[in-house]
């Protein structure tokens, strides 16, 4: 579904300060951006390179102490879960912090990486490093959903929460979650289907 600008501009709108701040602006189509450009700018925010300029220092300390630690013995059937690109002006690494303490939370073994990465010709500020959070290689779809409930779908909810409140009652009551992410509540069936499934299956073996 193309994004709507109206809807952006709106749910924009609605955040608090510190919630618009928190965005990852990097992470956004073109379109989000300028949109998030304009209400941060009608807010006269600090955007948030502005405010990564002046913590330079953390920043370096911070970046230290992620890639600090001896290389786990499971690093070469590690799995990627979740990856940042380091750009000027953008602090990727809170990301990575985030993360990193949900999967320790969740008793998942992690590790982080800074990889350099190619110049290119684009004409916008480039990348200049990508930062990985690895964990093992058995342990990819537990850490991935760790990080959903834990991290996106918070995000996730405030979005969805946004847009129902621009719902007028009529609407609102047309609108079912069931229906709306039939996709979603599908998988869930399939997954556990599945599941039950091989249980049954080996208990007959």
């Amino acid at each position: 579904m193309p994004a709507d600008p109206q809807y952006l501009r709106d749910h924009y709108a609605s955040l608090s300060d510190e919630a618009l701040l928190a965005i990852e602006r990097d992470d956004l189509v073109d379109l989000a951006q300028r949109c998030y450009d304009d209400e941060v700018g009608r807010r006269k925010l600090a955007s948030r390179t502005a405010r990564s300029a002046t913590r330079e220092d953390e920043d370096e300390e911070l970046d230290e102490e992620l890639l600090s630690g001896d290389e786990p013995d499971w690093l070469n059937d590690a799995s990627e879960v979740l990856t940042r690109a380091d750009r000027p002006g953008s602090v990727p690494t809170d990301a990575m912090v985030e993360a990193r303490d949900a999967l320790e939370a969740a008793g998942i073994p992690c590790h982080i990486e800074l990889s350099e990465i190619p110049e290119t010709n684009d004409a916008s500020p480039p990348p200049t490093h990508l930062w990985r959070l690895l964990v093992p290689g058995n342990l990819n779809l537990r850490a991935t959903s760790v990080l959903e409930r834990d991290i996106f779908n918070h995000d996730f909810e405030a979005e969805w929460q946004a847009h129902l409140e621009m719902l007028s009652d009529e609407e609102l009551r047309g609108m079912k979650p069931e229906v709306a992410f039939c996709g979603l509540f599908d998988r869930v069936e399939r997954v556990t289907r599945a599941y039950d499934e091989e249980i049954a299956r080996r208990s007959r073996l």
